[in-house]
C-alpha cells in the first residue's frame, strides 16, 4: 500500500476577494483528496505600470489586506489552511511562472478571465500552461 501524497495546488486569481465560484472550486477540489492550496492574487495596477512604479506596490498592499480577511473563508473551503500571497506581477503567465520556478506545484487553478480572441487562436493562458505538463483547472465566475 502506497501513502497518498500530498497534492500542491497553485490558485491563480485577479479578485482579492474571491469569488463564490472559486471558493466552491476549491472545495471540490479538497473533497478530491489530500491538497495544498496555495493563492496568488494578481497586482490590480495598470498593466502597463512598472514594476516599481509607487502605484504597483500600493495597489498589491491594498489587495493583500483584502486577500488576508478572505483567507479564513477560503481556508474553511480547503479544510486547510491556504497561504496567500499577491504577486508584483500583473500578468498571470508571469506570476504563474515566478511561483512555479520558486515553490513545488503539482497542478494549477485559474480564476482569470479568459481574453475571447486568446481562446480562439488557443493562446489563452490554459493552452500557454500546457509546457508545464501540470493539470489546469479553469474557474469561471457565473454571469
Amino acid at each position: 500500500m502506497t501513502a497518498e501524497l500530498t497534492r500542491r495546488i497553485l490558485v491563480v486569481t485577479d479578485h482579492a476577494e474571491p469569488t463564490q465560484e472559486l471558493k466552491d472550486a476549491i472545495r471540490q477540489r479538497a473533497e478530491r483528496g489530500d491538497v495544498q492550496f496555495r493563492l496568488v492574487v494578481l497586482n490590480p495596477a495598470r498593466a502597463e505600470v512598472h514594476l516599481l512604479h509607487p502605484e504597483r506596490h500600493d495597489k498589491a498592499s491594498q489587495a493583500e489586506q483584502v486577500m488576508l480577511q478572505a483567507l479564513p473563508d477560503l481556508s474553511e473551503a480547503a479544510g486547510a489552511p491556504v497561504i496567500g500571497s499577491v504577486s508584483v506581477r500583473h500578468d498571470p503567465m508571469d506570476a504563474v511562472e515566478e511561483t512555479i520556478f520558486s515553490e513545488p506545484v503539482d497542478e494549477i487553478m485559474l480564476a482569470v478571465p479568459a481574453h475571447h480572441l486568446a481562446t480562439a487562436l488557443h493562446q489563452d493562458l490554459q493552452h500557454r500552461l500546457e509546457h508545464f505538463h501540470l493539470p489546469v483547472t479553469v474557474v469561471r465566475a457565473e454571469g
